[in-house]
């Protein structure tokens, strides 16, 4: 694959269509399964049940958002062959970098915490097990997945866009079932219906705009084809832009469909504590048929198992670039589901742990954006891939977007 990469970026003229792009796609489709993770089960189906089809507007900007981060973070690997937390590591103080590792590993937590409950949910919905039953399974498939990195790049990505494509036509056979209506569109109209759809807005941008994502993206593309000239750099550059336009559009396409079939279903419905994703399972059999309930399980499935490995992955690269340290996978995978276990035998609420763990993601992603738009711009850094001015500018609109969110979700429960 890696050869056939080399050829294209050598040699553009001698292939074209598909096979011209096929050897590049990957790097994305891993990213993007961030993008469908537990945590955008709850805070999509949440917002669908409660507030119909207002917050759709969200998930589209998010995803556009989402599109040009994930980009940038691909850039930053090919032009520089270092990720973000080395860069970070590189050209910052050593106190800083400490912090930024610090805050990026709880990040990651909160990450898998909302991974590893919604694949122990899917479980537990799927078989009737115990959620703590359907914690270690969870946990014994997701190393045998991790396991998968040992044979190099592909046989994972594969697998991953494997999982992506199950999603896919689980919430295609849902939209068939439910068939949202043409009153959806009202929902790409932006607006508000009170402080909890800020709240749930926050969730659903922190649950789309992944913090451990936008370091992992450029561990991703480091490297992983070799380029010789500034000429075929700028060539993989657009060769990714596809991977990333394909993968995150595909994403967005299903997070919007999670909230218009929640909306179709369960708003204003009288259904109580529909935004629950139990409850969510439980009442689609009476009301969408049984087929209806096992895709929603089986979907949920799929993202929690991929999505965990993902955020295993990309705790790796956290460790490994700011601190120069590492630990063996299966120990880290260890450690960062302890939380999971946790909360499980203290009986808390699965959707409202995922739903309060998208938040703090929310508040994680200007530490990754901010350095991100800062690197991507200096040509001392990314050569002849440094972001135009209108690019730099549309990043830094959409960081003080989510800031701004974030400060008004802070007032907001400060004041009670």
């Amino acid at each position: 694959m890696t050869a056939r990469a080399a050829e294209v970026l050598s040699r553009p003229q001698q292939r074209r269509g598909l096979a011209r792009i096929v050897p590049f796609l990957g790097p994305a489709v891993i990213a993007s399964i961030a993008y469908m993770d537990p945590g955008n089960f709850a805070t999509n189906i949440q917002g669908g049940a409660q507030f119909g089809y207002t917050l759709l507007w969200v998930i589209l900007a998010a995803n556009l958002m989402a599109m040009l981060i994930q980009n940038l973070s691909a850039k930053l690997g090919i032009a520089t062959g270092k990720n973000l937390p080395e860069v970070i590591r590189e050209r910052w103080p050593r106190p800083l970098v400490w912090l930024y590792w610090i805050q990026a590993e709880v990040v990651a937590m909160a990450t898998d915490l909302a991974e590893f409950l919604g694949a122990a949910l899917a479980i537990h919905l799927l078989t009737g097990l115990p959620m703590f039953w359907g914690a270690v399974i969870t946990a014994v498939l997701t190393f045998a997945l991790l396991t998968l990195q040992k044979r190099g790049f592909r046989p994972l990505e594969i697998a991953i866009l494997g999982f992506v494509l199950v999603i896919g036509v689980a919430y295609l056979v849902q939209v068939l079932i439910a068939r949202p209506g043409a009153e959806a569109l009202r929902g790409f109209i932006p607006s508000f219906r009170g402080p909890e759809s800020v709240y749930l807005a926050v969730g659903i941008i922190g649950a789309t705009v992944m913090p451990h994502v936008i370091y992992l993206h450029s561990a991703l593309t480091q490297g992983r084809i070799p380029t010789r000239t500034d000429e075929e750099k700028v060539r993989l550059s657009r060769l990714n832009r596809i991977d990333v336009l394909l993968a995150m559009g595909f994403a967005g396409l299903i997070n919007m469909s999670m909230l218009a079939v929640s909306a179709a279903t369960f708003h204003g419905k009288g259904v109580a504590d529909a935004g629950s994703l139990e409850t969510a399972y439980r009442t689609l059999t009476p009301l969408l048929g049984p087929a209806a309930a096992v895709a929603f399980a089986i979907a949920l499935l799929a993202s929690g198992l991929s999505s965990s490995a993902v955020g295993t992955m990309a705790g790796q690269v956290i460790m490994q670039g700011f601190v120069s340290f590492g630990i063996p996978i299966w120990l880290r995978r260890t450690i960062t589901m302890l939380p999971a276990f946790a909360v499980i035998l203290a009986g808390m609420d699965p959707t409202s742990t995922l739903v309060l763990s998208q938040v703090v993601l929310s508040f994680g992603v200007p530490f990754a954006l901010l350095p991100l738009l800062l690197f991507t711009a200096g040509r001392d850094v990314m050569g002849v891939l440094t972001s135009r001015p209108v690019i730099s500018g549309l990043g830094w609109l959409f960081a003080a977007i989510i800031i701004g969110l974030n400060g008004y979700l802070l007032w907001g429960a400060l004041r009670g």
